[in-house]
């Protein structure tokens, strides 16, 4: 059973400016059955929610992590928890 989950992750390194969120959007709609969203942060760093199936949200988070990601991603930390809903598809904030 791949129950959905909720994902959120903060990325660091050089990930403003460079095209990161829209490339995070354009993977979690390749992933596909992800919502959520993507924003920079004030410190530099880009958050993302995601929700979906664990293994779509461990996609994504792989992604991150190791993908061919613009810009230069330095680290990434990550929280888990039950989906609260409410997002319609995944946007860029």
């Amino acid at each position: 059973m791949n129950e959905d989950v909720r994902v959120t992750a903060w990325v660091r390194g050089q990930v403003q400016g460079v095209g990161f969120r829209w490339f995070t959007r354009a993977n979690a709609l390749r992933i596909g059955e992800l919502s959520g969203f993507a924003v920079n942060l004030g410190d530099g760093r880009v958050q993302v929610v995601a929700e979906g199936p664990k293994d779509h949200c461990d996609a994504l988070l792989d992604w991150l992590r190791t993908g061919d990601t613009p810009g230069r991603v330095d680290g990434v930390t990550e929280i888990w928890d039950t989906p609260r809903g409410g997002y319609d598809g995944f946007e860029i904030r």
